[in-house]
């Protein structure tokens, strides 16, 4: 189970942190990501780790703002969000896959199993 949160309504140029709880023995071992679903638009890749935290890929939109990271030790994934605008506003959700991590494989929502309930994200001009 992964159920995220941190989400709200904020100011363009303001940072916001996600945070990604997830329940289960496995999360250790599991390439975790975020992705993010604007009003009317499909869901898209926003980043991604890799179970030990050694690899990231983010998508071109928001590279040099958002870090991803991840606490094992407390089973949390994380999404730092630095100088947002209002084009990031979305419903923003976690997701779980195996171990396996490639950018163009990881970046892919089709192989993620698990998914959390969605924290909003509204970025006003």
């Amino acid at each position: 189970q992964l159920q995220a949160s941190g989400g709200g309504l904020v100011q363009a140029g303001v940072s916001l942190r996600l945070s990604c709880a997830a329940s289960g023995r496995t999360f250790d071992v599991s390439t975790m990501a975020w992705f993010r679903q604007a009003p009317g638009k499909e869901r898209e890749f926003v980043a991604t780790i890799s179970w030990s935290g050694a690899r990231t890929y983010y998508a071109d939109s928001v590279k040099g703002r958002f870090t991803i990271s991840r606490d094992n030790a407390k089973n949390t994934v994380y999404l730092q969000m630095n100088n947002l605008k209002p084009e990031d506003t979305a419903l923003y959700y976690c997701a779980a896959g195996g171990g396996y991590f490639s950018a163009n494989y990881s970046s892919t929502s089709k192989n993620y199993v698990y998914w959390g309930q969605g924290t909003l994200v509204t970025v006003s001009s």
